[in-house]
Parts: structure tokens; C-alpha cells; sequence
């Protein structure tokens, strides 16, 4: 089966978009507006909050409607108008609400891209497709990262906050070129395939909570993002503390570019090794990474060295993007509660982006930066252990089921 190549382009443009302007907003209210780390942290947050708040209802709206593609395309508006929107009005209640519509929007996108993948290629593909969709978004990522870094030096540190909004404008072209009438509905809820579904209902919401191995997973990535959460913008800060918002914003644009580049690596790698692994012996190397990179961060000053560590955050969040996904799909294959389950679980990451940067930032304000990435890697570690001790394999081998139908070239 041949990928599908606009939902490639999807992937690679929002990469930038979902994020909104990310660790740079910190930068800007640092160097710029001159907040502090606490005010800065709440900024943040206020995204975090608002996708906690809207990202189950998305699931649930994911599920149900069958205008996926027109519902992508206002989200991608939405991030982009409020990005646009933190210049044009420059205070306060201007990044408050930008945040805010922002991390609505957001809570939307990945369920998304993901039912719409679920739903065009169906299981039997979902892994390769998946692979490629990760590949394309962390190679979006790192270009958007080359070319903040050179909009910061050449022209301005605002430059990035309209690089996002040109992001969000080819996110939207490659999604008008998906076929709409292509994408199986039943399918991209985690259902059965039209000609093989029966009645069609999505089993009861409880079910879903009835599954042991999606609570405990629910429990780690809770965890992982409460440790990973608020590095990048505490490195941010790091490297712009002692220099302009221009070489700040350069720094850490070569920060996402390392990283980037190593997801890469690691998209493809897991698409080869996930169905033959398993999904647990990856998603350990991805928690194992996570306390030693704080801890690196909390012992170097110099950039270069702060640049090299933040690659192995392309090992971390390398594999979470991609295994989170199949995952989830083991999990809810046939409930038709696929995103339901995805808006569930990315709202207890949101809460734990959200604990993240307010706990962080305001521990690094009353104390230091070491404290604060050290708090960081002592979540990261408790969280290793309950994944490695309590979480079970979720892959079920296609040689212990009855093999599914073709899926059309």
C-alpha cells in the first residue's frame, strides 16, 4: 500500500502548528515583556489548561462527527489567527487568550490526524503510515526550527510567531487535498471496517476504564509529561538568561533542531521494531532518557552542551509520538472509542504539562535552575519504575489472530 502522501504534508506542516509558538512564547515574555518565571509559567500553562478542559469533549467530538477534514482546517485557522493575534494586541490579556484558543484548537488536532490516518489506512497499516506521519511532522519541526533561528538573527525575534501562522496556511492546502469520501468513519474511531462491522455501536464509555493496561497507562504518561513538560522551556530560559532574545531564540531553536533531527531516526525505527519488539521494551528507552536528561541539564552552563542534551529529547518524545498512538490503538481496537480514549489520556498529559511549567518555573524562581531540573528527573524516574513494573505488552502478534482482510492498494 502506498502512503498517503497529503496526510504526509499534513504532518509535516503541523508540527509547528500544534504546538503554537511553544518554548519561544517563554522567551518573548522573558526578554521582550520582561515577565517573570511564575507569570511566565502561568502563560504557558493557560494553554496546557485550556486543552485539559477541551480534550475529552474533542475525543468524543472525533468520534462522531464525519467533517474531520473541515474541523482540521478551522483548528489550523484558530492557532494561527490567535498567534497572529499576541502581536497585534501585545499585553497581558492578549497571551492569556491567544493561549487559551490555542490549546483548544490543539486538543482537537491530534485525534484528529490520527482518526484521519485510522480511517484512511485502517489497522493493518496504521503502524507504517503512523511511522511516516511522525518522520514528515519531526522533519516539519526541525525546518521551522532552521528557519526561526533565521528570522531571529536576520530580521526579528517576532519572526517566529509569523512563521507559525505561514505553517498553519500549509497545513491547511494539504489537508484540502484529502479525499474526504475516503475516509472510513467506523475506522477511525477504533471501530470495525464497514464491510466487517455488525452493528456498528461503539461499546459503553466505562469499558473503557475497565482495561487495566489503560489505566497504568494513563498513570505513566501522566508522569513522563510532568518530567518533560517544562524542560525545553527551562533550557530556553537557560540559554537566553545571559543574552539577547534574538541569540535566546536562536539557542533554542538549535535545541528543537537537534532534537528533531533524532526523531526522526527514531519515527522510522519504531515503525521497523514495534510490531516486531513490542510496544513496552520501546516506551522503557523512551523513560529511561528522561531522569538522566535532567540531570545533565541541571550540571552544564554552556550552550553547545545544553544544545547536545536536548537531542536526546528526540530519543524520549521520538518514541512516545509514535508508540502513544499504537498504543492506544492495541488497546481500543474494535471498541469505535479510539479518540475518545486518546481525548481522555492527552487531557492527563495536558494536566501534567500544566503541573510541569507552574511547578518548575516557580521552583526555579524561589530556588534555582538545578533544583528544577532535578525535580523534574525525580518524576521521571518514578514514573520509569511503575512503567517497567506494572505495564503490560499490549501488541498482540498477527500469528495469535485471524488475519485480517486486504486493504485495497
Amino acid at each position: 500500500m502506498q502512503l498517503n502522501k497529503p496526510l504526509l504534508g499534513v504532518n509535516f506542516f503541523a508540527g509547528d502548528v500544534v504546538g503554537g509558538i511553544g518554548p519561544y512564547l517563554a522567551i518573548y515574555l522573558l526578554s521582550l515583556q520582561h515577565w517573570s518565571p511564575g507569570s511566565i509559567g502561568i502563560a504557558l500553562a493557560a494553554g496546557s489548561i485550556a486543552t485539559v478542559i477541551m480534550q475529552s469533549p474533542a475525543g468524543a467530538i472525533v468520534d462522531a462527527v464525519t467533517w474531520k477534514r473541515t474541523l482540521l482546517i478551522g483548528c489550523a485557522i484558530a492557532i494561527a489567527a490567535s498567534t497572529l493575534g499576541i502581536l497585534a494586541f501585545n499585553d497581558a490579556a492578549a497571551v492569556y487568550t491567544a493561549q487559551i484558543l490555542i490549546g483548544s484548537a490543539s486538543a482537537f488536532l491530534g485525534p484528529l490526524i490520527a482518526a484521519v490516518t485510522l480511517g484512511l489506512v485502517g489497522h493493518a497499516y496504521f503502524t507504517r503510515q503512523t511511522s511516516a506521519n511522525q518522520a514528515w511532522n519531526h522533519a516539519g519541526n526541525m525546518i521551522a526550527a532552521i528557519l526561526a533561528a533565521i528570522l531571529a538573527l536576520t530580521w526579528s525575534a517576532l519572526g517566529v510567531f509569523w512563521l507559525v501562522a505561514a505553517m498553519a496556511c500549509g497545513m491547511i492546502f494539504c489537508a484540502l487535498l484529502i479525499d474526504r469520501n475516503a475516509i472510513d468513519h467506523d475506522l477511525a474511531r477504533g471501530g470495525l471496517a464497514e464491510e466487517k462491522k455488525g452493528s456498528g455501536n461503539p461499546e459503553g464509555i466505562m469499558s473503557l476504564f475497565e482495561d487495566r493496561r489503560l489505566l497504568v497507562f494513563a498513570i505513566c504518561i501522566f508522569l513522563f509529561h510532568s518530567a518533560n513538560a517544562a524542560m525545553l522551556p527551562l533550557v530556553s530560559q537557560k540559554l537566553s538568561s545571559n543574552s539577547d532574545a534574538e541569540h535566546g531564540i536562536a539557542f533554542t531553536a538549535a535545541c528543537v533542531i537537534a532534537a528533531q533531527l533524532v526523531m526522526i531516526g527514531m519515527a522510522i525505527f519504531c515503525g521497523k521494531k514495534a510490531d516486531v519488539w513490542g510496544r513496552k521494551p520501546l516506551f522503557l528507552i523512551a523513560f529511561a532518557v528522561l531522569p538522566f536528561r535532567g540531570f545533565l541539564f541541571a550540571y552544564f552552563e554552556n550552550p553547545v552542551a545544553l544544545v547536545a542534551i536536548q537531542a536526546l529529547d528526540g530519543v524520549a518524545n521520538g518514541i512516545f509520538a509514535m508508540v502513544f498512538l499504537l498504543v492506544l490503538a492495541d488497546i481500543t481496537n474494535g471498541t469505535g472509542r479510539f479518540n475518545l480514549a486518546q481525548g481522555v489520556l492527552a487531557m492527563l498529559i495536558g494536566i501534567g504539562a500544566s503541573l510541569s511549567n507552574i511547578v518548575a518555573e516557580y521552583i526555579v524562581q524561589f530556588t534555582n535552575y538545578t533544583v528544577g531540573f532535578m525535580s523534574l528527573a525525580g518524576t521521571a524516574a518514578v514514573g520509569l519504575i511503575i512503567f517497567l513494573v506494572f505495564m503490560e505488552e499490549t501488541l498482540v502478534k498477527q500469528t495469535d489472530v485471524s488475519p485480517e482482510p486486504a486493504v485495497a492498494e
